[in-house]
């Protein structure tokens, strides 16, 4: 049985469609994945803590902070800069006040630069790992606990980097539903009106 040519058409047209949508749908957590492993882009590894050695060469790490259009906290690094050995655990803190009237929900973005070095930063707590909710006036300060892997000295790209900068950019979201719950006024049962 002949198809007709314009029914075939069609069909090849929805199949590329199709794929190019799913191709799209799968990009984004392919190219979160890809980044993560490979360190492309300035993202950092996750670690549980240095493992390695300590090396004597030092290493300068800069911390930077913006906020996304319309997010109403005020968001800075603490230090502006910490100088460390290779292989060293390190803790800088940022802080975080949310000068508003209702609470607001934040999640952080993060990169390093150079991008070489974004596989050999490795965070070991981050306040960036979980959504963040400050209270009207509000004021918290919220601690990155991190190291630089000294395999970075074995790298042909990284091995020259004198600083990293580590930025985070906080975007408000949505409020959470446990904080959502916990601000919904509650009625008491045992109270009657009259």
């Amino acid at each position: 049985m002949a198809t007709d040519p314009k029914t075939k058409t069609v069909f090849q047209l929805l199949g590329v469609v199709v794929t190019m949508g799913a191709l799209a749908w799968a990009s984004v957590p392919f190219y979160d994945w890809f980044c993560r492993v490979t360190g492309f882009g300035g993202t950092t590894n996750v670690a549980e803590g240095p493992a390695g050695e300590i090396l004597d060469q030092t290493i300068k790490i800069r911390f930077d902070a913006s906020l996304e259009r319309d997010m109403p906290w005020e968001f800075k690094p603490m230090q502006r800069e910490m100088t460390m050995r290779i292989g060293e655990e390190g803790m800088a803190f940022y802080e975080a006040y949310n000068p508003t009237d209702k609470p607001v929900a934040g999640q952080a973005s993060y990169n390093v630069a150079p991008y070489a070095a974004g596989g050999y930063f490795s965070k070991i707590e981050c306040f960036c790992f979980t959504e963040q909710v400050l209270m009207p006036g509000e004021r918290v300060q919220m601690p990155v606990l991190f190291f630089v892997d000294p395999d970075i000295i074995n790298d042909g790209d990284a091995k020259y980097a004198k600083h990293i900068t580590l930025s985070y950019t906080f975007y408000q979201i949505d409020l959470p539903d446990e904080a959502q719950a916990a601000l919904a006024p509650t009625t008491d049962d045992n109270t009657s009106l009259n």
